[in-house]
């Protein structure tokens, strides 16, 4: 378990609350990293986001569950923060559209996409959480 107590672990926490986008590192199957942005609710303990059923990810995760989710750094490339975690489809999460925490973040960026909070839960139907196992940074 990650202590999010300590200076850095609430730094961290404080982030993951604020930001819109993180990066989503995934392992591909000849072991090549997979990096892609991805919108994501912190609840405190572990990072939820959701994918197209469709998506690579999702495959890379069945297979290599271990990810690292990279928050941006500031202009200069400071405040570099990596949390290493293990990733699991989640099955008991809430869709998208009935999450309410992910809806307040998230819902003018879903019309954005000229989508319907229940169109974008339709086509990113499946839930990923992330675990956080180890914090790294500076």
């Amino acid at each position: 378990m990650v202590d999010f107590s300590s200076k850095f672990g609430r730094s961290v926490s404080r982030r993951l609350k604020s930001q819109k986008v993180i990066w989503l590192t995934t392992v591909g199957p000849d072991g090549t990293p997979q990096p892609r942005p991805v919108w994501f609710y912190w609840d405190g303990s572990s990072v939820l986001t959701y994918s197209q059923p469709q998506g690579r990810k999702l495959d890379h995760i069945r297979t290599h569950p271990q990810v690292a989710v990279h928050l941006n750094t500031d202009p200069e490339g400071s405040d570099v923060t990596v949390v290493l975690g293990k990733a699991s489809i989640a099955e008991d999460a809430p869709h998208a559209d009935k999450h309410a925490g992910y809806l307040r973040k998230y819902r003018q960026a879903i019309a954005d996409l000229d989508m319907t909070p229940g169109s974008f839960a339709e086509e990113y139907s499946v839930a990923v959480r992330v675990m956080p196992e180890k914090l790294r940074g500076f």
